[in-house]
Order: C-alpha cells, then sequence, then structure tokens
C-alpha cells in the first residue's frame, strides 16, 4: 500500500501574487516563489533542425505557473541532491515540481520517504513486489519491504534544469 505524507510541519504555504503554493522544506535546501509573472510566447515556433526565418509579433503571454501546475494546493517543489536520475534528465541541482494529488502509477517518477530520507525514483510493480528503480546504472534499485517505513510524497510532473 502507497502513502502519501500530509504532515503539516514539512510543508509551509507560500503566497503567490494569485495562489497560495507548499514548499518542502528541508535542512538543507530552502526553495523562494517567484512572483507570478506572465512572459511572452512567440507565435512562430522555433527550428531545431534547419534556421527558418523569425516572425516579428508576439501570440499571447505565457504565465508558468498555469502552464506547470495543475493542482497549485497539492504541489510543491523540491531541489535535486545528487545524480541517480541522470539517465531521467534529472540533474543534481535541478527542481523538481511535484503533484501529491496525482497516482503512484507503474514507471512514474516520484518523490519518495525511505526510512526517513527522501530520494527520488522511478516506481516499477512487479507481481506484488514494489521497487524503486534509478536511472543510473552506478546504483541499486531498492526492494520496498513491509519492515521499511515507506510514504510516497507525490509524482514528479515536470524537472526544471539549467543548462
Amino acid at each position: 500500500m502507497l502513502y502519501f505524507l500530509q504532515s503539516p510541519s514539512i510543508f509551509q504555504l507560500v503566497r503567490t501574487k494569485d495562489i497560495f503554493m507548499p514548499l518542502l522544506i528541508t535542512s538543507l535546501k530552502r526553495l523562494s516563489v517567484v512572483c507570478r509573472l506572465k512572459i511572452p510566447l512567440f507565435l512562430q515556433m522555433i527550428s531545431a533542425g534547419f534556421p527558418s526565418p523569425a516572425e516579428d509579433y508576439i501570440d499571447n503571454h505565457l504565465d508558468l505557473n498555469e502552464y506547470l501546475i495543475k493542482h497549485p494546493s497539492a504541489t510543491f517543489f523540491v531541489r535535486v541532491e545528487g545524480d541517480s536520475m541522470i539517465k531521467a534528465g534529472i540533474h543534481h541541482g535541478d527542481i523538481l515540481i511535484v503533484d501529491r494529488s496525482l497516482e503512484p502509477a507503474h514507471k512514474k517518477i516520484i518523490v519518495a520517504v525511505i526510512n526517513g530520507e527522501l530520494t527520488v525514483k522511478r516506481i516499477h510493480r512487479t507481481h506484488d513486489t514494489l521497487f524503486l528503480v534509478p536511472e543510473n546504472d552506478h546504483f541499486e534499485r531498492i526492494g520496498i519491504t513491509e519492515e521499511m517505513d515507506f510514504q510516497v510524497w507525490g509524482v514528479v510532473t515536470h524537472v526544471i534544469h539549467s543548462t
């Protein structure tokens, strides 16, 4: 059975311009919230192959809160430490957007607590066994047993990665 941790002592509600957003507070990292900002979205798509002529007009403004966060009251951010998920495009220092309202289904990337330690892994279910699988060949998968203190905090929906 998978459980979502609902303890209010580890979350802090932060007021942005239009919504309240829970932030995960850890002893190592604390993220700050950027105010709601609408950024121009160009109508013309950009070529990832051969260059194409650019258009001179803007279609609309893109609000990243609306685009990236589907369930504001169930969403939090957490910064990644380590490289166990590099093949999934999750690198040290990246920020994960995590939705607690989503079901932690087979092959989804989740944030979980195992015996008091936070981790991000891909969840795998085989028959009656649950595994947390890293996306790096230098790490072993973790078999979840009844003896472990295991809780799913949410499903990763987006990764903010700077180049």
